[in-house]
């Protein structure tokens, strides 16, 4: 009996080494939506991401998961010199033990994205904050700060933006109108989207600062830093030209298709253009993606429509966008990055990465089994899509 436990002891560990090791196998190709493992052999846990650059190596940052989506670990980070294989360099921006604290154990974090400042030599750290027990009432957006791009980040504040800061395209009348009347309108009549439209959140969360939920940060050519946010009720998006630091807002700011519903902004730039990739407002169901262009990231901005092709396009292939990269080195080569959500399983979420084309001045995804970067070739398409 004794040798027989000591043999069967060996073929688990036996097996388990085996499976260990061809989960570490050096991966050549992107396989969209299946389970993505790290250079350990460990599931990567980094949803909602964010990408930074440096010196030859890709930096993703993602919020950590468990089942649900409060952050109990906090934004983990992870490194790669070829985007397909990734160390995970541990938890860029930690929760805090402290219950006072904003970023205590069971709050939210979300969408972490990080920039760095060439003037303060700071790597800075934006993302969307939930106080803890307060559901998504807060729609705050914080920063942290680090000298290094793996961390550890050290927690500044959260803002709610714009306080006391009226938009650039609002007009007069927009600013002295009265919302006592507006304010008691039925969510989704026509009466409260004329409302909306014509700037009642805006006048409503004036002195508060408005609300910020769903954001990315995107650095232009000159160095400035914006902020994108979804706001007043996640009805309208925003965007903010951050302090020369980048970690305050400026009085600069503009309102983005008022009452278009767009959430998980992704903002890249090519040629004379700006693009901006969005979703819609369903919750963890997925639904068709947006996208827009401007030739000023404070617009206006022209729709586009949905920039997914083929089949499953309109759930965007059952994700949602989180970041839209180019990759160093290749002109006009972007990747479209979007997570597929689960819900019942928040570290479970798989993570959905496809070529991004630009074609007649408007981005384009295509859904691909498997692909790489070399020589912008596919390894295996659907018969949808041959």
């Amino acid at each position: 009996m004794y040798i027989s436990n000591v043999f069967l002891l060996i073929l688990i560990f036996a097996s388990s080494a085996g499976v260990q090791a061809q989960l570490s196998v050096k991966k050549e190709s992107f396989l969209p939506g299946k389970v993505w493992y790290d250079v350990d052999g460990d599931t990567i846990n980094a949803h909602g991401g964010g990408f930074y650059y440096q010196d030859g190596i890709y930096y993703w940052y993602g919020e950590h998961k468990s089942r649900n989506s409060l952050a109990e670990v906090g934004v983990r980070v992870y490194s790669s010199k070829d985007l397909l294989n990734w160390k995970n360099e541990g938890v860029a921006l930690a929760v805090s033990t402290d219950a006072s604290s904003e970023i205590t154990s069971g709050s939210v974090i979300e969408r972490p994205k990080v920039i760095y400042n060439k003037k303060t030599r700071k790597y800075v750290l934006w993302f969307h904050l939930e106080l803890k027990d307060r559901g998504y009432e807060a729609a705050r957006t914080g920063v942290a700060v680090s000298d290094s791009p793996v961390g550890p980040f050290e927690y500044v504040k959260s803002y709610r933006p714009n306080a006391g800061v009226w938009p650039q395209n609002f007009s007069e009348h927009q600013k002295t109108k009265e919302n006592a009347t507006e304010l008691r309108y039925e969510w989704w009549t026509g009466e409260w989207g004329k409302a909306l439209e014509d700037g009642l959140y805006v006048r409503r969360d004036f002195e508060e600062g408005q609300m910020s939920r769903d954001m990315t940060v995107f650095v232009d050519d000159d160095n400035k830093a914006y902020h994108i946010h979804s706001s007043e009720e996640n009805q309208t998006l925003h965007i903010s030209l951050l302090t020369d630091d980048y970690l305050d807002f400026t009085d600069t700011w503009v309102r983005v298709q008022p009452g278009g519903q767009n959430e998980a902004p992704a903002v890249f730039k090519s040629g004379d253009y700006y693009y901006m990739v969005t979703s819609g407002l369903t919750g963890w169901d997925p639904n068709a993606a947006r996208s827009f262009r401007a030739k000023s990231m404070l617009g206006p901005w022209e729709s586009l429509g949905n920039p997914a092709k083929g089949k499953d396009a309109d759930v965007t292939f059952n994700s949602q966008s989180t970041f839209i990269l180019p990759v160093e080195g290749r002109k006009d080569t972007f990747i479209f990055m979007a997570d597929r959500w689960n819900p019942k399983n928040h570290k479970d979420g798989r993570y959905v990465w496809l070529p991004l084309a630009i074609k007649n001045n408007s981005p384009e995804i295509k859904w691909i089994d498997e692909w790489n970067l070399n020589e912008r070739r596919y390894v295996r398409q659907t018969e949808s899509e041959k």
